[in-house]
C-alpha cells in the first residue's frame, strides 16, 4: 500500500527549487516592462504590415498602368511614331510620374517607345523590315514549337478550333484575333518557357504590326483553308513533320500577302488616311 500524500514527501522537491526574493513592486516592474515591449512589438508589426500593403499596391498600380499602355501600343491607340505625353498620361492614370516614368522605361526595353532625352517620349515606327524579321522568325520558329507541342495538344480543344473556323467571317477583326488565338494555343502546348516567352511577344507586335498597317480592316489574304489543314493533320495525328511543313507554308504564304499589300493601292489609302488624322 502506498504512503499517504503530505507535505513530507514533497519536501526534496521544495529544496531543490531556488528562492526568488523578487518584491511584489519588483514583480509588477517587470509586469509593466513586458507588457509595453509587446505593444512596441505590436506597433512595429502593424507598421511594418502598412508598409508591405502600401509597396503591394504600389507595385499593383505600376502593373496596371504598365499592362494599360501597352495594350494600347499594341492596338495602335497611340499611333507609331507619333509622341507620348507624360503629363498628360499622369493626368489620364490620376498619378504621379513615377509609375508612369517606371512603366515607360519597361515598355521602351521591349521596343515599344524610345525616349529621347530633353525630346520626349516617341512611340516606336514600325518598318517593312519589322514586318520580314516577324515573319522570318515565324517561319523558322513557330513549325518547332508545332513540334513540341504535338504531344501534349489535346483534340477536343483542336476540334473546336476546327468548328470556329468554319464559322463564316464576318468580322475582320474578331477573324485576326482568332487566327492569333489558335497559334498561340499550339505554342503554349509547346512545354518550353523561353520558347513560349518569345513567342508571345513576337505575336504582340504581330499584331500591332497588322493593325498599324491596317490588315486588319482589309482582307489581304484568306487562310481559312491553310487553317483548317493544320488542325485536320494534328487531330488525325498525322506525322509531326507534315503538320509542321503545313504551319510553314501556312506563314510563308501570309508573308507573301502582306509584301504584295505593301505595294497595294488599299495600304497607300491607309497611309493617306493614317497621315490625315495626324
Amino acid at each position: 500500500m502506498s504512503p499517504p500524500l503530505n507535505s513530507s514527501f514533497f519536501s526534496p522537491l521544495y529544496t531543490s527549487v531556488p528562492k526568488c526574493a523578487l518584491s511584489i513592486p519588483d514583480f509588477f516592474y517587470i509586469i509593466r516592462l513586458v507588457s509595453k515591449n509587446i505593444m512596441i512589438a505590436e506597433c512595429f508589426f502593424m507598421n511594418n504590415t502598412q508598409d508591405t500593403k502600401d509597396i503591394k499596391k504600389s507595385r499593383g498600380l505600376k502593373q496596371r498602368i504598365y499592362d494599360d499602355l501597352k495594350d494600347k501600343l499594341i492596338h495602335c491607340v497611340y499611333k507609331p511614331g507619333s509622341e507620348l505625353n507624360e503629363l498628360i498620361l499622369t493626368e489620364q492614370y490620376g498619378v504621379s510620374r513615377t509609375p508612369i516614368r517606371e512603366a515607360i522605361s519597361q515598355l521602351e526595353v521591349e521596343g515599344y517607345v524610345k525616349v529621347l532625352p530633353k525630346k520626349g517620349i516617341y512611340i516606336s515606327d514600325i518598318s517593312v523590315d519589322d514586318v520580314l524579321q516577324i515573319f522570318q522568325t515565324r517561319i523558322e520558329v513557330e513549325p518547332v514549337t508545332l513540334q513540341l507541342a504535338y504531344p501534349y495538344l489535346n483534340v477536343l480543344d483542336l476540334i473546336e478550333y476546327r468548328h470556329r473556323f468554319e464559322v463564316p467571317e464576318t468580322d475582320l477583326e474578331e477573324a485576326s484575333e482568332l487566327d492569333t488565338e489558335m497559334h498561340l494555343f499550339i505554342i503554349y502546348q509547346c512545354r518550353n518557357t523561353y520558347l513560349i516567352d518569345m513567342m508571345h511577344k513576337l505575336f504582340s507586335d504581330n499584331t500591332r504590326m497588322l493593325t498599324a498597317t491596317g490588315q486588319t480592316k482589309v482582307k489581304i489574304h484568306n487562310a481559312r483553308q491553310e487553317h483548317l489543314d493544320i488542325l485536320d493533320s494534328l487531330i488525325e495525328h498525322q506525322d509531326p513533320d507534315i503538320c509542321a511543313e503545313l504551319m510553314r507554308k501556312h506563314i510563308k504564304t501570309c508573308r507573301a500577302a502582306a509584301l504584295r499589300y505593301f505595294s497595294s493601292e488599299d495600304y497607300q489609302a491607309h497611309q493617306q488616311a493614317s497621315s490625315d488624322l495626324s
